[in-house]
């Protein structure tokens, strides 16, 4: 009798085994997924820095016009992207300085003006106002207008 419950508990053991094993070829099969050739992500600045170019030496990319981007841009689309720059600048009027400066009424402000603020030598040594064209210019690649600038800035997608 005592092999009989051997032969019992071992069936259910091997049997339980074969059932998982079952289960994972099938779980595979449905659940399989593609192996990329190269391991990781490509980015295309860390291949232009390791080819020798610099962001100064590296072709240009196609700019539209300003007037082209105001005319096809989104207010909401633009209320969304600018509630990234709230978290270090203020747009209220008579707003503070927080990690950068207050932004109400830059237009036709002075570069780098706002008392209190300590601004980097490079935007500092800009001088001359700030005009819808050289924001544009700013936001596209503020290292590219003022190569040294404290801001840190996140290229947006401008499609």
């Amino acid at each position: 009798m005592a092999s009989l419950e051997f032969n019992k508990i071992a069936g259910a053991v091997l049997g339980t085994g074969l059932f998982v094993m079952g289960v994972r070829v099938l779980a595979e099969g449905i659940f399989a997924s593609e192996k990329p050739a190269k391991a990781g992500y490509e980015l295309a600045a860390a291949e232009e820095h390791a080819a020798g170019k610099t962001e100064a030496t590296a072709p240009a990319a196609k700019e539209e016009p300003l007037a082209v981007l105001l005319a096809k841009a989104d207010v909401k689309k633009g209320e969304g992207m600018a509630a990234e720059c709230v978290t270090c600048h203020s747009f209220e009027k008579g707003g503070k300085a927080k990690v950068g400066p207050p932004l109400y009424g830059i237009v036709e402000r002075a570069i780098a003006s706002v008392e209190g603020y300590s601004y980097s030598e490079a935007l500092k040594a800009k001088g001359g106002k700030w005009t819808v064209e050289l924001i544009n210019t700013w936001l596209t690649n503020p290292k590219a207008y003022a190569d040294g600038t404290k801001m840190v800035f996140k290229e947006a997608d401008a499609g």
